[in-house]
């Protein structure tokens, strides 16, 4: 039998998790590129929020915190994707792949573009221009300082303009971003 604190615990941290599960999940959609994994990472980082609860409800921002662990869960995953790409690659000739004539819509260009970026450049642009945060909240959520989200965001800004040959890339991005869906990994 639980205490009362125990079920009032268990209760905050419910809410928490209905009000922020489709919100992490495509947070971890889209630093990883992988929806297959977004759901996972999510519950992985809801998880480990759970059994840290007292510590995570007393702070005075619980949902950046969880977009920290979801970040540096992706980044774990990440990390893991290409060590895994390093082993296969001793094993298989790798051989390039092209599409002749490719007509590929903005969402998987604005994806394929976001996957090129350095992680930090990306988690910054993600929450930035996808989750609309601000630079001081992006900075809380990845545990770095405003002056590297304002220097990471702008980096990696045009970067994207780069790859995808258009000035245009900020209002590309969130349009792109938008046509992902609001629950992440469940709008498959």
């Amino acid at each position: 039998m639980g205490t009362v604190v125990d079920d009032a615990a268990s209760e905050e941290f419910h809410a928490f998790f209905e009000r922020h599960y489709a919100e992490l999940a495509r947070l971890a959609h889209l630093l990883t590129g992988e929806a297959d994994a977004a759901d996972d990472l999510a519950a992985d980082a809801l998880l480990a929020l759970w059994h840290r609860w007292d510590r995570v409800r007393a702070s005075e921002h619980p949902a950046a915190y969880a977009r920290g662990v979801v970040a540096n869960l992706a980044r774990t995953r990440i990390r893991g994707a290409v060590r895994e790409r390093r082993r296969v690659a001793l094993f298989w000739a790798q051989r390039e792949e092209r599409t002749e004539n490719p007509d590929v819509a903005g969402v998987v260009d604005v994806q394929g573009a976001l996957r090129r970026l350095p992680f930090r450049k990306r988690a910054c642009v993600v929450l930035r221009h996808a989750f609309d945060l601000s630079e001081k909240d992006t900075a809380l959520a990845l545990g770095v300082s405003v002056g590297t989200v304002k220097s990471q965001t702008s980096k990696g800004m045009a970067e994207l303009q780069r790859l995808l040959g258009t000035r245009d890339a900020p209002r590309e991005v969130h349009a792109a971003m938008a046509r992902t869906g609001s629950a992440g990994g469940r709008d498959r």
